[in-house]
């Protein structure tokens, strides 16, 4: 009796877990395909939906029990609603191996807007063609997702075309907006700045043109800004300031222009800030200096003037990528810029930089790639022959007219690339030593650097080496005399 009570025991639980997957939706997502249906209606829209991007070829028929059961469709993640399988994923386009591909006729079917519970929207190389089958976003039906779409992406997709549509503005829960690479074109829309919730804005790649909305400055959970290569123009909004949180700052590759605005340096937690290519000036702003968790600063091809010694370059330690290459700078390069031990790659090459730079910048423990070249650095490079060994051409100093190496470093084959050995000069410490070479027509000059020239030191001749050298002078002061 005792093991027949034990396996109606077990069964028993079994079975009480069996119905709490099937009410609740909570348990083993194995055993939940066996008990928990698609509602009909949300199948019907999810394959119509499908249809419309692959093609009418599809018709789901392989799928067992449901598009969410045992042989789910791929791009696709469901989850349980009151005991029903409903679409809380949808990634079209060749995510994986086994994805399904796009149609080169491919459309918006409008049952994509009947999936109530999706979350996430994708798009990746679906829209290929500009010329044969141009697809431009949906305009006015976006509101039907504004109580589920968490994230909205368009990646890759040179046929997707024209204007971003202001129902993108209904999407009060996003919190990723993602149109990368795509053949998008026309102003920002103002509406994205009504979407409080978002964490993510990407809008790179595309054919952007016009100023960047001031009300962007309000999206204050942003985390990741990157509008870069599209046209914009026009300056740096002043309300970037309000951005707090953002972690990463990517303009680069626009037009954009005028000053770099002092509230920059509100965004303490900014770890990217990526401006190349554009045409910002009115030199470095102080504020820079006050970023402390900044990691890569980028600013290089700007005609952004000034000098470095207006910045603290010691606040920056957290500092690895440091770019300022062709921004029109002037004055000296800081010695500050040595204090930075985790900087990997300092770029200061196409300048209008001027001085001797300090030897500590290679001291820098951490640095792999140094570039001057291009600049008015002048005097001799202090800088070791392990040094120069250690970098090869990452060691850019080069273009420099005035500048050279010790000249004791040409036995060694660790010198700087592109720049000459320093001049010998020799000094003789008698204080009379002009008189006795010199001529009436004040020619000491040239019969010294001409000895020097011959391979004489300027140290330790005396004996019947100076009676010999001063035989030779004789010689050449006569010649030079009746000739």
């Amino acid at each position: 009796m005792k093991p027949f009570t034990a396996i109606f025991h077990t069964t028993l639980v079994l079975f009480i877990l069996c119905l709490g997957v099937y009410c609740d939706g909570d348990g083993d997502t194995e055993m939940a395909p066996m008990v928990a249906p698609m509602e009909k209606t949300e199948q019907e829209a999810l394959y119509s939906t499908i249809q419309g991007f692959v093609g009418t070829w599809w018709n789901g028929s392989d799928l067992y029990p449901d598009p969410c059961g045992w042989t789910p469709i791929q791009g696709v993640s469901c989850d349980l609603y009151d005991g029903f399988w409903y679409v809380t994923a949808l990634n079209i386009g060749p995510v994986q191996d086994n994805s399904l591909d796009c149609a080169h006729n491919v459309e918006f079917k409008l049952h994509l807007f009947e999936l109530k519970h999706l979350k996430t929207l994708s798009f990746l190389n679906c829209f290929i063609s500009p010329r044969k089958h141009p697809v431009t976003i949906p305009a006015n039906i976006w509101y039907k997702l504004a109580g589920s779409l968490e994230s909205l992406e368009f990646r890759s997709n040179p046929g997707l075309v024209g204007q971003v549509p202001t129902g993108f503005g209904d999407l009060r829960k996003l919190q990723s907006l993602v149109l990368l690479e795509n053949g998008l074109s026309g102003n920002l829309p103002t509406i994205i700045g009504n979407l409080v919730s978002l964490r993510r804005l990407v809008i790179a790649g595309n054919r952007f043109t016009g100023h960047i909305p001031d009300n962007f400055g309000g999206l204050g959970e942003l985390l990741i800004l990157d509008l870069s290569r599209n046209s914009l123009s026009g300056p740096l909004p002043t309300s970037f300031g309000g951005l707090s949180s953002l972690l990463k700052l990517d303009l680069s590759n626009n037009q954009l222009e005028g000053d770099l605005p002092s509230e920059l340096g509100n965004m303490k937690n900014l770890t990217l800030l990526d401006l190349r290519n554009n045409k910002f000036s009115g030199g470095l702003t102080q504020s820079l200096q006050e970023m402390a968790s900044l990691e890569d600063m980028a600013l290089s091809n700007n005609p952004i003037g000034g000098d470095l010694l207006s910045l603290e370059w010691q606040n920056l330690q957290n500092l690895v990528i440091l770019d300022l290459s062709n921004t029109g700078l002037t004055g000296e390069v800081p010695e500050s810029l040595a204090e930075l031990k985790g900087l990997r790659f300092l770029g200061l090459n196409d300048n209008n930089l001027t001085g001797n730079p300090s030897p500590k910048l290679a001291a820098l423990p951490s640095v792999t790639a140094l570039y001057l070249n291009g600049n008015n650095l002048t005097g001799e490079l202090k800088f070791s022959g392990w040094f120069y060994g250690k970098m090869e051409r990452r060691f850019g100093a080069w273009n420099n007219p005035n500048l050279c190496y010790p000249v004791e470093l040409m036995s060694s084959s660790h010198v700087p690339f592109g720049v000459k050995p320093c001049d010998q000069e020799v000094t003789y410490l008698e204080p009379d030593t002009r008189t006795k070479l010199g001529n009436e027509n004040g020619n000491a000059d040239q019969n010294f650097h001409f000895m020097a020239s011959l391979g004489f030191s300027s140290h330790a001749i005396d004996g019947l080496w100076w009676v010999f050298l001063a035989e030779i002078s004789t010689m050449i002061l006569l010649w030079n005399f009746f000739s």
